[in-house]
């Protein structure tokens, strides 16, 4: 669960002169009702994913199924640049698994930590799996 140390620097942050905070990532903007949707569809382990880490209880805000380039991640924190996957039994199958390598690649490949975790480890530890998340964001600084 490791993540490189991140700079506030990401390929496009000159055409963003935001507060890290406030700082947004460009995305498809036909994205949109389709993460309005999956917002509607969560996974159980999303659900209590989210429950435990909404409102800055890490520290940090957290937005769910967010639009970040050509992609949809469960949970994203602009501030930190840092993205929390839950994978399912789909997640399982060799093509699957190819797409989220390919994600997960640009997606580090401009500046954005991700994390991933099944959704058995979820349901199973919610919160070994907040506890961790919380180590992560306090070594982000």
């Amino acid at each position: 669960m490791s993540c490189p140390a991140l700079d506030n620097a990401t390929p496009w942050a000159h055409n963003f002169p935001m507060s890290p905070r406030n700082r947004r990532m460009p995305y498809r903007r036909d994205l949109v009702q389709k993460a309005r949707e999956l917002r509607k569809h969560s996974t159980m382990g999303e659900v209590l994913l989210w429950r435990a880490i909404k409102g800055k209880r890490l520290g940090c805000e957290f937005h769910r199924q967010v639009p970040v380039g050509e992609y949809i991640v469960d949970f994203f924190c602009h501030e930190k640049m840092l993205a929390i996957e839950i994978d399912g039994s789909t997640h399982d199958h060799e093509e699957q698994f190819e797409y989220d390598q390919k994600r997960q690649a640009w997606l580090e490949g401009n500046g954005i930590c991700v994390v991933r975790y099944t959704e058995n480890e979820v349901r199973q530890n919610v919160d070994g799996v907040v506890e961790g998340l919380q180590e992560l964001v306090d070594a982000m600084g």
